[in-house]
């Protein structure tokens, strides 16, 4: 296996995993706010709202993007899906980086994301083609935040919940949409008190997992305060060369309100033989 893939793989033993370049956000929260959202505790209250309004919203699109730059190496990790904010289920197919000598691009990965588990088909590393290799993110010290490939998109709204401090930062655009922006800080450890129940234990394997559990952000939030774009920037310690390692994860979301029919497989899919290292 290429360098970029034992990246890729490192942070759960059996996922593919990660690089986080998480552009936070959706910026527009209240019409007729542009003079209160200038002050602090007005745009940290717009924030941490984020991920009820998504609840509201029901479901959407998702593209997502996840950066990893360690040493001189720089690998990007691109999904795209659709999510059920109220069930809390996913489904995205994730493209893997080529390989540094041009090697044939790998299979996309399929993953199905559920409160406490990621769901991984064409996994390789001796998984049969037809199987689910099944992670409980509660384990992973990133809280599958990074592991996975992609942030699940309603814990990277989750993660919103422990805004400390927040800026407004001013009207722009995503994709055609006017939005308004906001950067700050959140703490994990408070966003997983503050999560629902589904993220709460993942949230919190992530705040001690990672070199600090302060997550700079970036959100770009519509009129009605859903999240058109979210990015955060996580930290984290490799554990076989002790590097710290800058992630940024990316979540863009559109299309509200579209048909997911998100299905967990059956116990006889999931596969439940040991997983080769590469």
């Amino acid at each position: 296996m290429t360098e970029q893939r034992q990246h890729i793989r490192r942070g759960a033993g059996v996922v593919a995993g990660i690089l986080c370049v998480c552009l936070a956000g959706s910026g527009c929260a209240e019409r007729g706010a542009a003079v209160e959202d200038a002050h602090g505790e007005r745009a940290v209250e717009i924030v941490r709202r984020a991920a009820d309004t998504l609840s509201a919203a029901r479901s959407a699109k998702a593209r997502t993007s996840m950066e990893m730059a360690t040493g001189g190496t720089r690998v990007t990790i691109r999904g795209e899906g659709v999510y059920d904010f109220r069930g809390q289920l996913g489904r995205l197919r994730v493209l893997l980086p080529q390989d540094p000598a041009g090697a044939t691009a790998h299979r996309p990965i399929m993953e199905l994301l559920a409160p406490g588990a990621l769901f991984m088909k064409n996994r390789g590393a001796g998984v049969p083609a037809d199987k689910w290799v099944r992670v409980d993110t509660r384990t992973l010290s990133d809280g599958n935040l990074v592991t996975g490939g992609a942030t699940d998109p309603f814990v990277a709204a989750e993660v919103l919940r422990g805004v400390r401090r927040a800026t407004y930062v001013g009207q722009t655009d995503v994709a055609g949409t006017a939005v308004r922006h906001y950067r700050g800080t959140a703490d994990l450890g408070i966003a997983a008190q503050e999560a629902t129940k589904g993220n709460a234990d993942a949230l919190a394997a992530a705040a001690k997992g990672f070199a600090t559990d302060q997550v700079p952000f970036d959100v770009f939030l519509d009129e009605d305060g859903r999240i058109r774009k979210v990015r955060h920037r996580f930290s984290f310690v490799n554990g076989q060369q002790g590097d710290a390692v800058a992630v940024a994860s990316t979540t863009l979301l559109y299309d509200f309100g579209v048909r997911t029919d998100v299905r967990l497989p059956d116990g006889d899919d999931i596969y439940a033989g040991k997983i080769a290292e590469e």
